[in-house]
């Protein structure tokens, strides 16, 4: 059985539809899929809909976005309920500051780069949770750079002063906030220090004791010595291990099934979960 626990469609920064990347998935031969847009649920009911015509199983999930300290994490979380008020409060808290963070770097760009919000609008939909990527996009329309990859070594790198944070809630507070949604919490590329720093085994520790459940630990973000080493923190901490592809469409080179998860894993995580995997 092939299990790809992360994607993403045009409801955040993948560039397919929800219901593309589902149909794409049962046409790469995975038996499940997980759609874990940024921070949103938008995607899940044309994703469920392509599930039930592509006879592939799909897990509802997010990809929720956290800090610890000044280090940006992110936590996916399964079969949650989307109407739970504390994790909703938080996610569109972080939505509705996606969007002014991603209006004021176009500014701090606009001053050096013919570049205006409307080339980045035109480079969503309605709905889509907006974010660097959408910019690098519209950083790619508009000739500036060649392609996403690009954008973000030079232009929207943190170290720019272009670069511009936007809210998230502490970690912690983002793990208990998945647990009381019923849903269950992973965090996600926590080793990929290609991305910027990554947090401590400590804090780990911690968001285990928070209520995480799960490492993804085979990402293609991850070395070799990182895998060794979050298998080895997994298993001190009783957490279960995943592996998955995020998945972005053309906006990354990542591809549907390039790493999966263990069959016992994703019964583990539908018996914790408070919804059902679609099948």
């Amino acid at each position: 059985m092939l299990i790809d626990l992360h994607t993403h469609s045009t409801a955040s920064d993948g560039t397919d539809a929800p219901a593309q990347v589902v149909e794409d998935a049962a046409a790469a031969g995975l038996d499940v899929v997980a759609l874990t847009d940024h921070d949103t649920t938008a995607g899940w009911a044309d994703a469920a809909d392509a599930a039930t015509r592509s006879g592939i199983a799909l897990v509802r999930g997010a990809e929720i976005s956290a800090r610890s300290g000044h280090v940006s994490v992110h936590l996916l979380s399964y079969l949650h309920d989307p109407t739970h008020p504390d994790l909703l409060a938080e996610t569109e808290r972080t939505r509705v500051d996606r969007v002014s963070r991603a209006r004021r770097m176009v500014e701090r760009i606009g001053e050096d780069y013919p570049l205006t919000w409307e080339d980045v609008l035109s480079q969503t939909e309605e709905g889509t949770t907006i974010g660097r990527p959408h910019i690098a996009d519209a950083l790619v329309a508009t000739g500036h750079v060649s392609d996403r990859s690009a954008a973000f070594a030079t232009i929207l790198h943190p170290g720019t002063g272009y670069y511009v944070p936007h809210y998230a809630p502490d970690v912690l507070d983002a793990v208990r906030a998945v647990r009381a949604a019923g849903g269950v919490p992973v965090f996600a590329h926590p080793g990929a220090d290609g991305r910027g720093r990554v947090v401590p085994d400590a804090v780990i520790e911690q968001m285990a004791d928070a209520g995480l459940l799960g490492l993804e630990v085979h990402h293609r973000d991850h070395s070799a010595q990182q895998v060794a080493r979050l298998e080895d923190i997994a298993h001190t901490l009783g957490l279960f291990v995943t592996g998955s592809s995020d998945y972005h469409g053309a906006g990354k080179p990542n591809r549907l099934g390039e790493n999966t998860t263990a069959p016992r894993v994703l019964e583990t995580i539908e018996e914790l979960g408070t919804l059902d995997v679609i099948r």
